[in-house]
């Protein structure tokens, strides 16, 4: 009897169920056996029934006190989001002549975590040393989760060194995985890989693969994924087999590095669909992510097109990825097959759905969409929205109306409202409005010598040429340097960069000498690239590009 209660609590699936086990458990005496009170504690807490499983858990602890039982109630708070109730469960295991054992620890210092209780941590902490578990990896490893977490790495990696050489060298990977996780989670991922390489090579291959994959991820998420895609080839030189997580790791990574990497991504894109990763909607997201990026808008259409299930991130990513390559009419209808299969879009569909208004130039349709957002869908506008809504209107030549609704919006003007002004202004010659964004602009960002150098601009074409003069000036009297300009090309599998002013390239005289050879052709066709394009400086500072542009 006991072992078919046992069964079918595990599959209990809602109250009725739940009522139905303890009133039998009561009427066979059954509710005092720590095993069987444990697993309907644990069933109660799955299901979201933590305040019944309290009050059960109140009735019967008292009486028969075992600290399995302890254990799983705090456990089964700490999983209901209800920290606070299970540090009193903690607290009242020595009110009852109970000691905490390994797994009391680990549960606690999980719910202090969530409650970001420091104080709470320490002093649990020296109750684990006064109890003899201070070497224990169960609370070493929750230690250090508990130290990394609220932002305390060097307590974290005292603990780690003060960890017993012998133990550590041996199969307690999970002690490792925390302290390299730890540096992860507080942006040093470089400490996080010199751990790693320095991890015994005795544990399982799955912890391997899954510590590899957070130090991928700790670069990709610290804009660093030149070092990601490194540490992801390393890990293959090691023979570690990445699974789909580590193939989001990775993509994301070449994500950010867009066409520099794009020949990594098309083999990820073909290991995926090799070890049958390719129903995974994550990865899938992720590859139309990459191939947008990388400028291979038709591949990101073939990944969607071919989709069985579709989130709203997948049509946002795609709808995204039309707007950022001007394709708006494209982006736009995009958007009205997903309202056609009844997708709700969310926040960020909206930002995609008012940039690609932009480019298209649909000011009527961007109005539509900016107050429909709110009233029909019920979403409220953010920043991002506003910036999008003033960047499409001053594209358009609207800039009364662009002004006035920068001065309406509840939050205060960022760098990019009003480098996207400064950028209408240039377009349309208003330089009023350009002089009024430049002063916001100086406040925020001094450093950007595109700001001044855009505004001389509009003076240049409106030929105020003193205010040019002036605004050069003043960029000079601040000490704001100009930024040089710098492209880049990729030849084969090499991506060569090149700088203004910069003689480093090792094939630098042969590319000089070719240039010189077609500067002579022009001018040979009387065609001269300097007065063609001498509108003083055309660079333009990040606070210059649109808003929407850089989503």
């Amino acid at each position: 009897m006991r072992e078919r209660l046992l069964y079918l609590l595990k599959h209990c699936s809602n109250l009725k169920h739940v009522e139905t086990a303890h009133g039998f458990m009561v009427r066979t005496a059954l509710h005092h056996d720590n095993l069987l009170l444990s697993q309907f504690i644990e069933t109660c807490s799955s299901l979201g029934f933590s305040a019944y499983a309290h009050s059960v858990f109140s009735v019967n602890s008292q009486s028969h006190p075992h600290i399995y039982v302890f254990n799983t109630m705090i456990k089964g708070m700490t999983l209901c989001n209800s920290a606070f109730e299970a540090l009193l469960v903690y607290k009242s295991i020595g009110r009852v002549g109970l000691r905490p054992d390994c797994y009391s620890f680990p549960f606690a210092l999980k719910a202090v975590v969530d409650l970001r209780a420091m104080s709470l941590g320490t002093q649990i902490h020296s109750q684990a040393i006064c109890a003899g578990l201070e070497s224990n990896v169960h609370v070493v490893s929750a230690l250090i989760q508990m130290y990394s977490s609220c932002a305390r790495i060097s307590d974290a990696r005292k603990v780690f060194d003060e960890m017993p050489l012998a133990s550590v060298c041996s199969d307690d990977v999970v002690v490792w995985m925390a302290m390299i996780a730890g540096y992860v989670k507080v942006g040093d991922p470089d400490t996080a890989m010199d751990l790693l390489s320095r991890m015994p090579r005795t544990q399982t291959d799955g912890a391997v693969l899954i510590t590899w994959t957070s130090v991928i991820a700790g670069y990709a998420q610290m804009d660093r994924p030149d070092e990601a895609i490194a540490v992801f080839r390393k890990m293959q030189l090691e023979n570690v087999v990445p699974d789909e997580i580590a193939m989001l790791a990775v993509l994301s990574a070449c994500a950010q590095l867009g066409a520099f990497h794009i020949r990594l991504g098309e083999c990820i894109h073909g290991y995926v669909k090799k070890h049958g990763f390719d129903q995974m909607v994550t990865l899938k997201n992720a590859l139309i992510e990459m191939y947008s990026n990388s400028g291979n808008i038709s591949s990101a259409l073939h990944v969607f097109v071919n989709m069985t299930r579709r989130t709203v991130i997948s049509w946002t990513t795609i709808i995204s990825a039309l707007a950022f390559h001007g394709l708006g009419t494209q982006a736009l209808d995009m958007f009205s097959r997903m309202e056609v299969a009844q997708v709700k879009p969310n926040d960020i569909t909206f930002i995609a759905v008012l940039s690609a208004c932009a480019h298209v130039g649909l000011v009527d349709l961007g109005r539509y969409y900016f107050h429909a957002m709110k009233y029909r869908y019920g979403i409220q506008h953010e920043i991002q929205h506003y910036g999008c809504m003033i960047d499409l209107l001053g594209r358009a030549g609207y800039l009364a109306e662009a002004l006035k609704l920068v001065s309406e919006m509840p939050f205060q003007p960022n760098a990019a409202i009003w480098g996207s002004l400064l950028a209408a202004s240039n377009i349309h010659g208003d330089a009023e409005l350009g002089e009024l964004a430049l002063l916001h602009l100086v406040q925020l960002e001094p450093w950007n010598s595109g700001n001044y150098a855009l505004l001389s601009n509009i003076y240049a074409s409106a030929g105020r040429w003193d205010k040019s003069v002036m605004a050069r000036k003043m960029m000079r009297d601040k000490g704001v340097r100009k930024m040089p300009g710098w492209s880049f090309i990729q030849v084969s599998t090499r991506t060569h960069e090149f700088i203004a002013g910069d003689t480093s390239h090792p094939q630098f005289d042969r590319i000089h000498g070719t240039l010189f050879t077609m500067n002579e052709q022009m001018k040979t066709a009387h065609y001269d690239p300097i007065n063609e394009f001498d509108n003083h400086d055309s660079d333009i500072g990040p606070a210059s590009i649109s808003y929407c542009s850089s989503f």
